[in-house]
């Protein structure tokens, strides 16, 4: 669901700021192109609670994508380069702010979001510890206890009568 939502929140605003930029809607096959790029970096991303500056970049790289992915089909082509969208903010640093401040409160959006769910499972963890706690524990049988045979002590006069001992210095080598 995290991954849907980023997606979605990514993928639209790039669409939405593209068309109020004054390009011409981006094509269909670029959209799906941008949402399934998208959404397979933030599953890949989406293992553990991330923080709002790795959201932030995160947005900020897609959106950058995003942006060159819909221009595409511009006389401009692709291209880092400054490229306008028929006169309105897609000219040059109105582009970049309109750019950088939706990405920035979207990120913050996101990120809020994203500390609202964590603490959300965080406590319904908790909860469900605790109530699993409660439940009586089943019972294990205990093994059998073996009492080990008691063997009685053997003197070690008799164990040793009939030893020999030839313990003395080594034979020289021949």
């Amino acid at each position: 669901m995290r991954t849907a939502a980023f997606s979605a929140v990514c993928v639209t605003l790039a669409v939405l700021g593209h068309l109020a930029a004054g390009g011409s809607g981006p094509e269909s096959w670029a959209v799906a192109a941008g949402g399934a790029t998208v959404m397979a970096l933030t599953t890949a991303l989406a293992g553990r609670e991330r923080s709002a500056t790795t959201i932030g970049v995160t947005l900020s790289g897609m959106q950058l994508f995003l942006h060159e992915l819909f221009a595409f089909d511009d006389p401009s082509g692709i291209s880092l380069a400054v490229h306008g969208h028929g006169g309105r903010l897609g000219e040059g640093l109105g582009m970049i702010i309109a750019h950088l401040t939706a990405t920035l409160i979207t990120g913050w959006w996101l990120s809020r979001g994203e500390a609202a769910l964590w603490a959300l499972l965080r406590a319904a963890g908790r909860r469900l510890g605790a109530a699993l706690r409660l439940l009586p524990l089943p019972s294990i049988p205990a093994p059998p206890r073996t009492v080990p045979a008691t063997v009685a002590p053997v003197p070690a006069g008799r164990l040793l009568r009939h030893t020999v001992s030839r313990r003395g210095p080594p034979l020289p080598a021949v």
